[in-house]
C-alpha cells in the first residue's frame, strides 16, 4: 500500500504550511488539498491559488447541495472521504482482473484524480488532477507493443473520462492534467535505437527467468549501447533524448492516440519529462532507470479548447511548456499552460455543477 512515512508527512506538510504563509501568496485566495490520514494516503497533493482580482469564485458543496464561495485559504487535509467538497471513489478490484489483489491494491493507492469544479467569470469549468500507473519493469514494457501497462493505463484513463462525463451532472469544459505516466513504446524505441545492435540474454540460473538485456554494436567492438534490466534503462548517449526537445521520438508516444476524439492537447515543444536526476547539480541529466518519456502532460475537453484557443486570445499568449529545465526540480519537470480566458467565455452555469474524485 502506498503509505506515507509519518516524519516525512510532517515535514511536507509543514513546508506546506510555510508556503501558504509566504507574503507572496497575500493576493492569492488558496485551496490545499492533501490527505493526513496515512491510511488513505496517495501520491497526490493539490494546490490551487486564484488571484484576488477574480470575483466570485464558488466550488461545489456535495453536503449542501449548493456551490460555496471561496474566500481566503480552504485547506482539505483530513480524510477526503468526509470532505464535503469533493467526492471520492476507487476502482473497483475486480477491475483489473489479470492481476493479484496484492497489485490490486497498490494500484489503487498508486492512481487517483482530484476532479473538482469551479465557476467564475460566469463560466463553470472542471480541473482534474490525474496520476496514472506507472511501468514497473522495463523488461516487461519491452515484451509487447503496445505493453501490458500501457494497456492498463488506457482502461483507467477510459474509466476516469467516462466518470466526468457521464449523466449524472451536466457537462461542462474540463482540464485534464498531472502524471499520466505516458510511455513510449518501448518495444519500437529500443528497436529503433538499436536497429544495428545484436541482443545478449541474461537469465537467472535459479528460475531462468530474463534479467537483463544487452544491445551491442555489430561492429566497433562490440560496443555496448544499451542495458535494460527491471529498473535499467541505461542507453549510450542521451542526447538523443535531449536534441531538439527529443521531438524526433514522439511518434512513438502513442497512448493518447485512442482518445482524439475525447480529449485535445497542444503541441509538445518541451523534452521528456521525466525521470531526471535527483542530484542538484544535474538538472538536465536522465537517470538511468526509465526510458525519457512525456508522463506530465495537460490535455483538455474539445470545449476547453476553445476557451484557450479562440479567435480573442492572442497566439503568443498560449504556452505549454516545462518549468526549470536547466535546474534539479525531482525526478519530474513540472508542465504547465498558460493562457488567458476572457469573461464570460465557455458554457455558462445552467445547474449547481459538482465534482468528483476518482482513485
Amino acid at each position: 500500500m502506498n503509505v506515507l512515512d509519518p516524519c516525512k508527512e510532517k515535514s511536507s506538510r509543514a513546508h506546506m504550511d510555510s508556503l501558504l504563509s509566504s507574503p507572496y501568496l497575500e493576493r492569492f485566495k488558496t485551496i490545499d488539498i492533501l490527505t493526513r490520514c496515512l491510511v488513505f494516503a496517495t501520491a497526490l497533493g493539490s494546490f490551487y491559488f486564484l488571484h484576488e482580482s477574480l470575483k466570485n469564485i464558488h466550488q461545489f458543496d456535495f453536503k449542501a447541495k449548493k456551490y460555496k464561495k471561496v474566500t481566503g485559504k480552504e485547506i482539505y487535509s483530513d480524510t477526503l472521504e468526509s470532505t464535503p467538497m469533493l467526492e471520492k471513489e476507487k476502482f473497483p478490484q475486480d477491475y483489473f482482473p489479470e492481476v493479484n489483489i496484492e497489485k490490486i491494491v497498490i494500484f489503487e493507492n498508486e492512481s487517483c484524480g482530484y476532479n473538482l469544479f469551479f465557476s467564475f467569470c460566469h463560466s463553470a469549468f472542471d480541473l482534474v488532477n490525474i496520476h496514472l500507473f506507472h511501468d514497473a519493469s522495463n523488461l516487461v514494457a519491452w515484451e509487447t507493443s503496445p505493453s501490458v501497462y500501457s494497456g492498463i493505463r488506457h482502461k483507467a484513463l477510459g474509466y476516469v473520462l467516462d466518470r466526468i462525463i457521464d449523466q449524472r451532472f451536466e457537462r461542462v469544459s474540463y482540464f485534464i492534467f498531472g502524471d499520466f505516466n505516458f510511455r513510449l513504446d518501448s518495444k519500437s524505441v529500443v528497436e529503433t535505437l538499436c536497429a544495428k545492435a545484436t541482443m545478449q540474454t541474461i537469465r537467472a540460473a535459479d528460475t531462468n527467468e530474463v534479467v537483463k538485456l544487452i544491445f551491442r554494436e555489430s561492429d566497433n567492438d562490440r560496443k555496448v549501447m544499451l542495458q535494460l534490466e527491471k529498473k535499467l534503462f541505461d542507453y549510450f548517449n542521451q542526447d538523443v533524448f535531449r536534441d531538439n526537445n527529443g521531438t524526433a521520438l514522439l511518434e512513438f508516444d502513442k497512448e493518447l492516440s485512442d482518445f482524439k476524439d475525447k480529449l485535445y492537447e497542444l503541441d509538445i515543444s518541451f523534452p521528456p519529462s521525466y525521470p531526471y536526476s535527483e542530484d542538484c547539480c544535474q538538472g538536465m541529466q536522465y537517470m538511468n532507470t526509465r526510458c525519457p518519456a512525456w508522463c506530465d502532460r495537460i490535455l483538455m475537453s474539445h470545449s476547453a479548447k476553445e476557451l484557450v484557443l479562440k479567435s480573442e486570445n492572442d497566439e503568443r499568449q498560449v504556452v505549454y511548456d516545462h518549468i526549470g529545465p536547466n535546474v534539479c526540480m525531482g525526478d519530474h519537470k513540472p508542465v504547465f499552460l498558460s493562457f488567458r480566458i476572457a469573461a464570460g467565455a465557455g458554457k455558462p452555469i445552467a445547474n449547481m455543477h459538482k465534482c468528483c474524485v476518482v482513485q
